[in-house]
Parts: structure tokens; sequence; C-alpha cells
């Protein structure tokens, strides 16, 4: 299989319909689109969870896995808690290094106001770079959990700040060399400090202010995948103005240079958000310094529609991220 999540429909028939639903405690499993689990442990009383490996970068690793956690707790409405650590360490690594992604989980901890309250460490042959796979956790009352299956046609499609800001902080930061033989450093300069974006955090609470319906942190597989995964989840259909979709010239450039598609690049720090009113939740993130922009609505039919310029394509299921070929350049 290629590197990346896996297909959906591998997902689907070897994953999630594995799976078998036997505690009412559980009020949200494993769903395609879906970014998190919830367990009512008392009467209105929610914990939400997440988990995710960091594979695609190396360095500042530790930011990085806090950030995408606190990202898929807030998609569900929560507030993020806390989170539990696994890292596996190369045989080469040496302990600046583990202090070192330690005290970037630890200032993001403390930016999002989050705990890390466990884990494991080890040190082992089977990783030739560090791995950081998190576990977080989030609270929230139970009628305030956001769940793309209350989605419904006729709704607003947003989308928060610039697709592909992640992998375009990513690639200036590990193929800065490469990137050097086209661009000025101060361009890829600018390009990795799109990694200050990542956090949207923000964005849901802003977004929730307005009043929506379901969100979903736009992560592996970009903006298509996205798209795709929330109308799969909350069973709609959906038309998008592919003009619409923000995107800085900055990640148009470098994924040209590498000749990869942004719309299809890990584009964690926009969220996507589906709402009655659209327009309103722009204005609220507009308040709060966030770049907001409407680029479609959900349909009762079943197709997922981008138009361009008069022309229609139709989207496809989720596939490989683009970074990973990227990287092997």
């Amino acid at each position: 299989m290629k590197i990346g999540k896996l297909p959906e429909p591998v997902l689907v028939r070897s994953v999630i319909k594995q799976v078998k639903h036997r505690r009412k405690e559980i009020l949200t499993g494993p769903a395609v689109g879906v970014d998190c689990a919830a367990l009512e442990t008392s009467p209105g009383e929610v914990l939400v969870m997440s988990s995710d490996p960091i594979t695609g970068t190396v360095k500042d690793i530790g930011s990085h896995c806090i950030h995408i956690t606190a990202n898929d707790l807030a998609a569900s409405g929560a507030e993020p808690v806390g989170v539990m650590l696994t890292v596996l360490l190369p045989e080469d690594v040496e302990e600046p290094e583990i202090r070192k992604m330690v005290q970037e989980a630890e200032n993001v901890c403390q930016e999002l106001n989050m705990e890390i309250f466990g884990g494991h460490t080890e040190v082992t042959d089977v990783v030739k770079q560090p791995l950081i796979s998190v576990t977080g956790v989030g609270k929230v009352q139970k009628e305030k959990i956001l769940s793309p299956d209350r989605i419904h046609p006729g709704q607003d499609i947003v989308i928060s700040k610039w697709i592909g800001l992640e992998a375009t902080a990513i690639l200036a930061r590990e193929r800065e060399e490469r990137l050097l033989t086209r661009f000025s450093p101060d361009f890829i300069r600018t390009a990795g400090e799109f990694i200050r974006y990542l956090s949207v955090v923000p964005d849901a609470r802003a977004a929730i202010e307005a009043g929506v319906t379901a969100m979903h942190d736009i992560t592996e597989g970009g903006v298509f995948g996205a798209l795709w995964e929330i109308a799969e989840a909350g069973g709609v259909g959906l038309e998008c103005d592919l003009r619409a979709i923000p995107l800085r010239q900055e990640t148009v450039e470098i994924c040209e240079f590498f000749g990869v598609n942004p719309y299809q690049i890990m584009s964690s720090g926009s969220m996507l958000i589906v709402a009655d009113d659209g327009h309103a939740v722009v204005e609220k993130l507009e308040q709060a310094g966030i770049h907001g922009t409407v680029v479609g609505k959900t349909t009762g039919e079943k197709a997922r529609i981008l138009r361009n310029n008069g022309e229609i394509r139709y989207l496809d299921r989720p596939q490989a991220d683009e970074l990973y070929r990227a990287l092997r350049q």
C-alpha cells in the first residue's frame, strides 16, 4: 500500500466494520470524517479523545504533535485538556534532542492551557527517526458536541486561514537546500514560519460563537480529502468554487516546485466548517484576526462537485497525501 492514510475502502472494510459498539457510554466511535471519539463519563459530562502519530516531520516535532491533537479535539467542540505521549526514538538519539522535543511540547501546552499527563518513552531499532504518537483528551458538555451526522443540505462551507500551511512549513524546513536553488532565503523563511499558524483552536472558538454544525481539521489528504470525508460523514453532496479555496502564494510556488497538488497536501492550520450562516462565521473569524472564506454549500445530491471557471470536476475518494511524494524527492 502507499504511504499515508489507509485507502477509505480498506479503512471501512478491514478496520471500522471490525469494531463493534457495546458500551452505552461511547457516544461517538470510529467513522470516516470523524476526528474524535466521545465518552460520557457522567450525565451531560463528555470526554473527547483523539489519537495521532506524527510522521511527516522531525523538526519541531514536539510542538507539532500537540497542535495536531488539540486541533482534532477543538473540531469536535471540546476544550483540549491534555495529552499522553508515546515517544519512540532511534538508537542514535542524543539527550539534548529528547529534552528539546519535550520542551517544545510543553511550551505549546502552556500556550493552550493543556498538560502532558503521562505516556511512554523508548529507544528502539524499529524506527529510523523520532516518532511521537499522541492521545489527546478534551471535555465538552454533551449538548455542545459537534458531529458531521447533523449536517444537512443547504448549509455553507467555510475554510479558515489558507490550505497547505502545514506542508508548506514542513517542506521549507525539511527541504531548504533544494528550495534555495530557486527561491530566496527570505521566501523560504516566510514559508517556514507558517508553522505559527498550525493551531486551529482559536478558529474553532470563534466559529462556535457564530454557530456551527460540524468542523473538520484539514490534515492528511488536504482539502480535497477533508471535503470528501465531511460530506461522506454527513451523508450529503457539496458544490465548491475551486477559485474560492484560499491559498498562499508561497504554497502555490513550493507545490509547483515539487510537482505536487496543493489541494491534496497536509493542511493542518486550516479548519473546514459547516454552518447555516457561513458569512456570520467568517465575520467572527475576522473579528478574531483569522482569515475566513465561504467556499461552497452542501447539497441534497450525492455528487461532490468542484466548479472552476465554468468547468466541473467531481471529487474522488481521498488520495495519498502529496507531502510524502514531495519529501521523497
